[in-house]
């Protein structure tokens, strides 16, 4: 995919030919096209990701580490670029995790984080007026996060 390419480009490759990462964020696109319902995610899609990393760490430190260990085996099969981009942001949610917990904050932040960043995400489907993909698709949620890194990506001219 070109870098001034977008997922849902007109000018992509054709589905047959394109590979699974650029047929799954092409998908997951569809229901995104709305500036609104992307903005929302720009700012959903990360608070989800590090509210569920507090959560699953709140119920054992380890639990947290296999859920991000088995993700990033789903992204290594994918695409280098964005396993690589993935590991830093979740390593930077590592690190806030961290630091929310030896505050004693953990818990609580990421059920209010959790709570209000899905509110957010239903309110910008209503807007778009189409469904969110993993109701599909669980492998969506994991798509999201990529979704927002392949607009950053075009921006900056990295090809993934």
């Amino acid at each position: 995919m070109r870098a001034t390419e977008t997922p849902s480009s007109p000018h992509a490759q054709p589905a047959a030919t394109q590979r699974r990462v650029d047929q799954l964020l092409a998908h997951y696109g569809e229901s995104h096209q709305h500036p609104t319902n992307e903005r929302i995610h720009f700012v959903a899609i990360p608070m989800i990701m590090l509210s569920l990393i507090g959560l699953i760490y709140s119920l054992h430190p380890w639990a947290a580490y296999a859920f991000v260990a088995a993700s990033m085996v789903y992204y290594v099969r994918l695409s280098a670029v964005f396993l690589v981009a993935m590991g830093l942001v979740t390593w930077l949610m590592l690190t806030i995790v961290h630091r929310l917990d030896a505050a004693g904050m953990l818990l609580a932040f990421s059920i209010a984080a959790f709570v209000v960043a899905w509110i957010f995400q239903f309110i910008g489907h209503k807007v778009e007026g189409k469904k969110p993909s993993f109701f599909e698709d669980i492998q969506y949620l994991w798509v999201g996060p990529l979704f927002v890194l392949s607009k950053l990506f075009v921006k900056l001219g990295i090809r993934w």
